[in-house]
């Protein structure tokens, strides 16, 4: 059972959402996930191509404890790594729809700061929970969801049009703190699962989630609540 968000308020322009956006669709049509380079070949050797790429610019826990200096620069670059076509578009939607609203209310330094920063963690985090793993994660899904924790506090009540396979695919519109949580919740109870084969790093999204929200709160709460405090009564008059 998942939500995918389709459309949210619309926001002035935002332009480092626009270039992170564009930078991580360049480093994928520029790798062996894409398929469309033939230097990478064609069938076998496009697989072992793939797994060569991604252990070189993904986050490998195990490998990332061991203080190789290489290894602690990999939470960086994943985060613009991507492993097939669905992930890539999945995520830049995301960024696209929260991103552009989450940069305008903290400014473009601030934000793209904040996406680098909380996505690294996020994957730090989630590579201290496997640190024996073998296995190698990549992708700017714990980036994305710090803007998701974030946009969650920053805008509240901002109406999001969502598709919920379990309501026939209708597009519906809920306000961002019906939507986001429970987004946060499939991640949490994915989380729990064990299953065969590739998995979804939900922990990182988690994390990142978890992250952004609490940096948006550390950040705007003492100007939110500054600005929402009634003004001061002119000298004079009465009380309520």
């Amino acid at each position: 059972m998942t939500a995918r968000v389709v459309r949210a308020v619309r926001s002035a322009p935002a332009p480092m959402t626009y270039v992170l956006i564009l930078l991580c669709c360049l480093v994928f049509l520029a790798g062996p996930a894409a398929g469309l380079d033939p230097a990478y070949g064609t069938g076998d050797g496009l697989l072992a191509a793939q797994r060569a790429y991604f252990r070189r610019w993904g986050v490998i826990p195990t490998e990332l404890f061991e203080g190789a200096p290489r290894a602690a620069l990999t939470p960086a670059t994943a985060l613009f790594v991507h492993g097939s076509w669905v992930h890539l578009l999945g995520n830049m939607l995301f960024l696209y729809v929260f991103g552009t609203m989450t940069e305008e209310r903290m400014g473009r330094l601030q934000f793209t700061l904040f996406y680098v920063g909380c996505g690294y963690l996020a994957l730090l985090g989630y590579a201290a929970a496997n640190a024996a793993s073998g296995q190698t994660l990549v992708g700017a899904s714990g980036a994305i969801s710090a803007v998701l924790g974030a946009f969650l506090y920053l805008f509240p009540r901002a109406r999001v049009t969502s598709l919920f396979p379990f309501l026939f695919f209708l597009p519906l519109r809920f306000p961002a703190w019906v939507v986001l949580p429970f987004w946060a919740a499939l991640q949490w109870m994915a989380a729990g699962r064990t299953a065969q084969g590739p998995q979804v790093a939900y922990l990182a999204h988690l994390v990142g989630f978890g992250l952004g929200f609490g940096f948006a709160w550390a950040r705007f709460g003492r100007a939110t609540i500054v600005r929402s405090a009634p003004a001061p009564a002119p000298e004079g008059e009465n009380q309520p």
